[in-house]
């Protein structure tokens, strides 16, 4: 019986190749990469969490069109934010823009802050996150993983293995780094990692950290989406109103009520009901 021939990974140099080579040929055009304005930049990261590209595209020209600084943001009321983030999902995402932008405003002069341990002090912003603003905002060298960067790692350095670790492809990370210019290298290695999805089988399954997202439909993600709408449109409802109008019954509509006044999406005022406009507290 012939053995199978054993996949021999990428040496760096063969992988910056493999990666410019295909960013050169096929790399996107996207908004967020024409502009240094880290607050745009911030704005884009922010909404490609757990999101498709090509579903924040047109959200995020509309947004910066309607919130262009981090002032004008800061300013806003956060029930103007949500309708213009309707259709991008986890309207967290947006309360934490508004808290960033009051923030950034209150601490930081109105600037964005150039450095990993101040970014990540800011709501919504994690590690990655911060990292991400760091190459593309300040083309500052700072290692992180994504979905594409993840799957672009496993399948260039483990092709044999069927579970690979964050842990193991942090070093990776940091060595292939293009250090002379981070920002054009993760575009790079996004783009690749959009191409591995195409065209063969995704290989973030092979991540130990992956978890097939729950059907959308009837879930609680889908009802925390109405009732936001719905408010949004209206300003106050009462929970009887909003059930009758969702057509679901109090109680699911209850939970879903109280982890959004606990998040801080809305308030409650007796049996009035709205979305909250004061987020001052962090």
């Amino acid at each position: 019986m012939q053995k199978k021939k054993r996949v021999k990974p990428y040496s760096v140099g063969s992988f910056q190749k493999l990666i410019y080579d295909h960013y050169g040929k096929h790399g996107r055009s996207l908004p967020w990469r024409k502009t240094r304005n880290p607050y745009h930049i911030l704005v884009s990261e922010i909404m490609l969490q757990q999101t498709q590209v090509d579903r924040v595209v047109d959200k995020y020209l509309q947004f910066v069109a309607l919130f262009p600084d981090i002032e004008t943001l800061a300013r806003s009321p956060l029930h103007e934010i949500l309708k213009v983030w309707q259709g991008l999902g986890y309207n967290r995402r947006a309360l934490a823009l508004k808290r960033i932008a009051l923030m950034v405003v209150e601490e930081h002069k109105g600037q964005v802050p150039r450095s990993l341990d101040e970014l990540v002090k800011l709501p919504g912003i994690g590690k990655n996150t911060a990292s991400a603003i760091m190459a593309y905002a300040f083309n500052q060298p700072a290692a992180f993983i994504e979905t594409n960067v993840r799957s672009v790692f496993i399948h260039c350095f483990f092709p044999e293995r069927d579970t690979v670790s964050d842990e193991e492809i942090l070093p990776l990370v940091r060595k292939t780094l293009d250090n002379s210019n981070p920002r054009q290298w993760y575009s790079a290695l996004m783009d690749y990692g959009t191409f591995l999805k195409k065209n063969h089988t995704n290989p973030g399954r092979k991540s130990r950290h992956y978890s097939k997202q729950s059907p959308f439909d009837g879930s609680n993600r889908q009802v925390r989406g109405r009732i936001v709408r719905f408010l949004t449109q209206r300003l106050q409802s009462s929970e009887e109103k909003i059930a009758a109008h969702l057509a679901l019954s109090s109680e699911k509509v209850r939970g879903v009520l109280i982890a959004l006044e606990k998040e801080g999406l809305i308030t409650r005022d007796g049996k009035r009901l709205a979305i909250a406009e004061t987020t001052d507290q962090f």
